[in-house]
C-alpha cells in the first residue's frame, strides 16, 4: 500500500469537521458568548487546516539546517497559523467587547430582531412588495430612451448661455490686452 507524503490524518480531517462544523452551530445562535465561542472554534479550525495543508513535518525551516535527505518543513503555513491567531485573537477582543457592552446596557447579551427585518420578513412571507413603485406604470420606450428622458443631467439650452459667456470673456480679455 502506497501512502502519500502529503495524505492528511483522516483524525485530523474529522476534527477540523467538528470544529468549523460546531463553530457554525455556535454562530447561528442569538446569545453573544455562543457567537464568541463560534468565532473561537473557527478560528481553531482554520489553524488546524492550514498546519495539515503545511504537510508532513520536518527539519526547521532553515535553509542549510537540515541533514542531507532530511525534508525541511513548510514554513509558510506556520506564518499563516499565526496570522490567523492573531486576527482570531482580534475578532474574539472585539465581540467580547459588543457581548460586555450588551450585558452593561441591557443585562442579556441576546441580540434583538431588528423591526426592519421583521417587516420585510411579513411581507415576504405574503409575497407582498416591501416598497410602492412610483414608475410601474408601461410605456412604449425602451429603458435606454426612459433614461434618456427621465435622467438627462445635460441641458442643451444651458450649453449656449455658457458659450456665449465665454466669448464675450475671450473678447474681454482681446480689449484688456491690447490697451497698454
Amino acid at each position: 500500500m502506497t501512502v502519500l507524503e502529503n495524505t492528511p490524518s483522516a483524525v485530523l480531517v474529522l476534527a477540523i469537521g467538528v470544529l468549523f462544523a460546531t463553530g457554525v452551530y455556535l454562530l447561528l445562535e442569538r446569545p453573544l458568548t455562543r457567537v464568541l465561542l463560534g468565532f473561537v472554534l473557527i478560528g481553531n479550525g482554520v489553524n488546524l487546516m492550514l498546519l495539515v495543508a503545511g504537510g508532513r513535518s520536518g527539519a526547521s525551516p532553515i535553509v542549510g539546517n537540515a541533514p542531507e535527505g532530511v525534508r525541511m518543513s513548510d514554513p509558510l503555513a506556520q506564518a499563516m497559523v499565526l496570522t490567523s491567531i492573531v486576527i482570531t485573537l482580534a475578532l474574539t477582543a472585539f465581540v467580547l467587547a459588543m457581548a460586555y457592552r450588551s450585558w452593561q446596557l441591557h443585562g442579556h447579551d441576546e441580540v434583538a430582531d431588528d423591526v426592519e427585518d421583521r417587516r420585510v420578513a411579513r411581507h415576504a412571507a405574503l409575497n407582498a412588495p416591501a416598497f410602492q413603485d412610483a414608475d410601474d406604470t408601461e410605456s412604449d420606450l425602451t429603458l435606454d430612451e426612459e433614461a434618456a428622458d427621465l435622467y438627462d443631467d445635460v441641458d442643451d439650452s444651458d450649453d449656449e448661455a455658457l458659450r456665449a459667456r465665454a466669448a464675450e470673456r475671450a473678447d474681454g480679455r482681446a480689449d484688456t490686452e491690447e490697451r497698454p
